[in-house]
């Protein structure tokens, strides 16, 4: 809104004209939806009681998350409300894939909440059911991947500054060139990137503050990456390809940030609210989208290794107890198996949190290592 109201009635000579600047946009997202997360949370996590929005504790899962049994969930429509706020007030709302990212992640909220209206109102032992959910997972995904490869995301090869590309190549972290370009292939691609990265964040959610947190080391990143990826400049600097307009994500990645540092207030242990499958999936396709349209689903790899880590754990599991009557690990995913191993959740949390931070650095390392 801000900036279109530069547009229509500011000039470069008026104080309105710092609303034309990213960084500036970006600072105040960020601050927007951390100080709404901090005025709205309370009022939810109060209208949850309410509603009865409390979560149900898998009964084999680990036996001090017992105590939790009664928490209200469904707490990603906190980060979901309070990042859209944000964006309708300071990002560029006629970049067409702001659109795109903030309409589909509202979509894949819905899908979550209604995954957890079902446990926690209809008493659904696990909620929707499987396939149903990954279906629809997939018709979101694939809807997105051809609005963005076919609509809003096509940027003609010779208007490419920096380091050439198309839209359908793919980069491999630390090395400057495309590797190859998938063409047609680039949907199912992308898609693969989103469902498993929507999937690997849900996994993730399971420890007070773990998501939360980790989500929003990788947002930072990504915004990082999103800005110097939208200027000429640094494009060319750190010869990594320049996406016209891609500096406008960094606006919705810092007002994602901003609500996520907003939601760990209350989300830390221990946890007054969840975010349930209502921020999970949401959060984990966001991921996903971003990356696809910063050209960095490969990099994503690394910059969400705990994300990857608790998916494969669950993989590796459920494989060989199939295959061999045997587990690999106490319990899946990850982080409950280090908790029966008697660490403290507190204690895990902050590894995790270390162990994200790390590999955050290992991501943005590799614009310049190349």
């Amino acid at each position: 809104m801000f900036q279109l109201i530069y547009e229509f009635f500011g000039s470069d000579d008026s104080i309105l004209r710092i609303f034309k600047y990213v960084t500036f946009r970006a600072l105040m997202a960020g601050l927007t939806s951390m100080f709404l997360s901090f005025y709205l949370g309370k009022r939810m996590i109060q209208y949850l009681h309410t509603l009865k929005f409390k979560e149900n504790i898998r009964i084999e899962g680990p036996e001090s998350h017992s105590v939790k049994s009664g928490t209200p969930t469904m707490g990603g429509l906190m980060i979901i409300t309070t990042l859209i706020i944000s964006i309708l007030l300071w990002g560029n709302l006629q970049n067409p894939n702001i659109i795109l990212l903030s309409v589909f992640s509202v979509l894949f909220a819905m899908l979550g909440f209604r995954d957890d209206y079902e446990k926690a109102i209809l008493k659904i032992k696990g909620g929707m059911k499987s396939r149903v959910k990954f279906l629809i997972s997939v018709v979101l995904g694939l809807l997105f991947c051809f609005l963005f490869y076919y609509v809003t995301g096509l940027t003609p090869h010779k208007e490419s500054k920096g380091i050439p590309y198309l839209i359908t190549d793919v980069f491999l972290p630390f090395l400057k060139e495309p590797v190859f370009s998938l063409g047609i292939f680039a949907i199912p691609f992308s898609l693969i990137v989103i469902i498993g990265s929507s999937h690997a964040v849900n996994l993730t959610d399971g420890l007070d503050g773990l998501a939360t947190g980790t989500v929003m080391i990788a947002t930072i990143t990504l915004g990082i990456i999103s800005y110097v990826s939208g200027t000429p400049v640094a494009a060319n600097y750190l010869n990594i390809p320049y996406l016209p307009g891609s500096h406008e994500y960094s606006i919705f990645l810092s007002a994602l940030t901003g609500s996520l540092l907003g939601f760990l207030w209350f989300n830390s242990y221990p946890a007054e609210v969840f975010m349930g499958d209502t921020g999970s999936l949401f959060l984990g396709a966001t991921l996903g989208m971003v990356s696809i349209m910063l050209k960095k689903e490969i990099l994503l790899v690394i910059l969400g290794g705990v994300f990857v880590a608790e998916a494969i754990s669950v993989i590796l599991q459920v494989a060989s107890f199939k295959l061999y009557k045997k587990r690999i690990f106490r319990m899946a995913p990850l982080h409950h198996h280090f908790e029966l191993a008697g660490l403290k959740e507190t204690k895990i949390v902050s590894r995790f949190y270390i162990v994200a931070v790390i590999l955050a650095i290992i991501a943005l390392s590799s614009l310049k290592i190349q």
